[in-house]
């Protein structure tokens, strides 16, 4: 009788640790990249409009901390960024008469000039805040690239003098792995 419950589980019931995906992150869920192990600390839902949501996660390794955004539009896109301090950039934050910043065409950082490939207005709020609509803050980001498209740099503007921007490289799907939801103590 042990036995046959012991051997006869449904295969439903087991974790199937080696079928997740980066879109199955969700918080507090574990992954390792780039030899180091990281854990999920905050889940971010972006609004593009046309049905064209993105999610982007707060990941730490319990020292550095960084951002992977998932897109999925006609491919999967998974960059890991971090902040940037805007005086490192070369730009003037400017705005004109009507609160709109004109982006620049091409930014030279970390030794590599980045081209312009999108502008983006868009809504954003924490995940946390599943249940409450009207939490969504309204931002537009301008999206570069490298020549090789291997590296990023994103420019957001937030209300009429707020900006941040971030740096970071674009992953393929492989080198997010061991994906595993955290264990309650």
């Amino acid at each position: 009788m042990i036995f046959s419950k012991f051997f006869n589980r449904k295969k439903e019931d087991e974790p199937k640790p080696f079928n997740r995906t980066v879109r199955d992150l969700d918080q507090g869920f574990l992954f390792e990249y780039d030899l180091k192990t990281w854990e999920v600390k905050a889940v971010y839902e972006y609004d593009w409009g046309h049905e064209n949501f993105t999610k982007e996660y707060k990941v730490s390794d319990g020292v550095d901390t960084y951002y992977l955004a998932v897109e999925e539009d006609d491919d999967l896109e998974i960059v890991i960024c971090e902040k940037v301090k805007l005086r490192k950039l070369p730009i003037d934050f400017t705005t004109n008469s009507e609160g709109r910043f004109t982006a620049p065409k091409e930014v030279a950082y970390n030794s590599r000039i980045y081209y312009l490939e999108e502008e983006s207005a868009g809504y954003f709020k924490d995940a946390k805040d599943e249940d409450i609509d009207d939490n969504w803050e309204e931002f537009v980001s301008w999206s570069y690239y490298d020549d090789a498209e291997e590296y990023c740099l994103d420019i957001e503007q937030w209300g009429e003098n707020s900006f941040e921007a971030s740096h970071g490289k674009v992953l393929k799907e492989f080198e997010i792995s061991n994906i595993l939801p955290r264990t309650q103590a």
